[in-house]
């Protein structure tokens, strides 16, 4: 009868040259350093996944910190063919959608993508003045809130993260094709609503 072989923190020499799988065999071995490395190597993206989802900074810290938490747990079942950030955001994004879900009114500051969003699907339109575009701001922001999950979940990933559409066809398990589609028609809900449906 086989064991399986515990691996004691203290006498891994662990290096920060070792790839993720390399990384997340001893997690699955029971490896708390090595799993603090995982952590460390993407805590930021999470960090800023989570903020684009909830838009509160001690929100985002603490889910994040707590799907860390959640796929620690869970970690010696870690299928270690999947990439582990694509197993983690299935879990930090239950998470922000239970929190939006929970919470009734959010109040979220704008970044710079939010007048990249706007210049994307107002057809180029110049807006006047400073206090029209911070408008327009607060209306796109009510707009993405308003979206159901699959599209908010969409702008955010490819407006917001920056991903590409390959990440983001990995990361949902969706053909390339789905993921155009979903964005395209995420985008014209968008348009649809600033130009004057009902948010």
């Amino acid at each position: 009868m086989s064991e399986t072989k515990v691996v004691k923190d203290d006498c891994i020499p662990i290096k920060s040259s070792l790839d993720d799988i390399e990384i997340l065999k001893l997690c699955i071995q029971g490896s708390k350093r090595a799993y603090d490395m995982i952590v460390k190597r993407y805590m930021k993206r999470a960090y800023f996944a989570a903020f684009c989802f909830v838009g509160d900074k001690d929100a985002a810290l603490d889910l994040s910190q707590d799907a860390f938490i959640r796929a620690y747990r869970s970690i010696k079942k870690f299928d270690i063919r999947i990439k582990f950030f694509t197993y983690y955001y299935q879990i930090l994004k239950n998470l922000c959608f239970n929190f939006l879900r929970d919470k009734k009114k959010h109040t979220r500051a704008f970044s710079e993508v939010g007048e990249e969003i706007i210049e994307m699907i107002s057809d180029n339109e110049s807006y006047s003045n400073e206090y029209e575009k911070i408008e327009l701001k607060e209306k796109l922001w009510k707009a993405i809130n308003a979206l159901d999950e699959m599209h908010r979940e969409i702008i955010i990933l490819k407006e917001f993260n920056g991903l590409s559409y390959n990440e983001i066809a990995e990361l949902l398990n969706i053909p390339i094709g789905t993921v155009m589609s979903r964005l395209y028609h995420a985008r014209m809900l968008l348009r649809k609503k600033l130009i004057g449906g009902k948010l």
